[in-house]
């Protein structure tokens, strides 16, 4: 059994650690695009590095300002809140999720709150582009859904 929860235990350092390693990450790629001006191939044409001053939230929705602002450090002084209660109760799952979204948003908000805007470097063509915190908040969102999908799955 204790062979179990060292085992576990280690799969979530390794997940705090690539969150960690995402945020810090997505720090310096900010610096490099907002300092490096040109675009540079990655994939070819299918994904490039692309500095873009992205003055919206998510898929470019016309929300921006103060209030944005105010209403996103709010968003995040409450899931701070929430993982300290998930990191207490030993809700690691669920805190592993909440954890990689709240790194996303902190990486953005930073932008927002040094350059009015949210530095997006990866230009997926014919998509959009975005950056490692953006996929920060994907993959845990990601990882919360099915972690609920599965565990109303189990309960029934």
């Amino acid at each position: 059994m204790n062979k179990f929860f060292s085992k576990k235990q280690n799969i979530i350092n390794i997940a705090i650690f690539l969150i960690a390693i995402f945020f810090i990450a997505d720090r310096v790629l900010k610096y490099l695009a907002i300092n490096s001006w040109e675009s540079k191939n990655i994939l070819g044409e299918i994904l490039k590095f692309n500095f873009t001053a992205n003055k919206y939230i998510a898929f470019s929705l016309p929300l921006s300002g103060l209030i944005l602002n105010l209403f996103i450090f709010f968003i995040l002084f409450l899931i701070l809140i929430y993982l300290a209660f998930l990191f207490y109760k030993k809700r690691h799952y669920e805190f592993l999720g909440f954890l990689a979204i709240f790194c996303g948003a902190l990486s953005n908000l930073i932008d927002r709150l040094k350059h009015s805007f949210v530095v997006d470097y990866l230009d997926l063509y014919y998509f959009t582009v975005f950056n490692l915190a953006d996929v920060l908040i994907f993959f845990g969102s990601l990882f919360l859904l099915s972690f609920y999908f599965k565990k109303e799955a189990g309960e029934k």
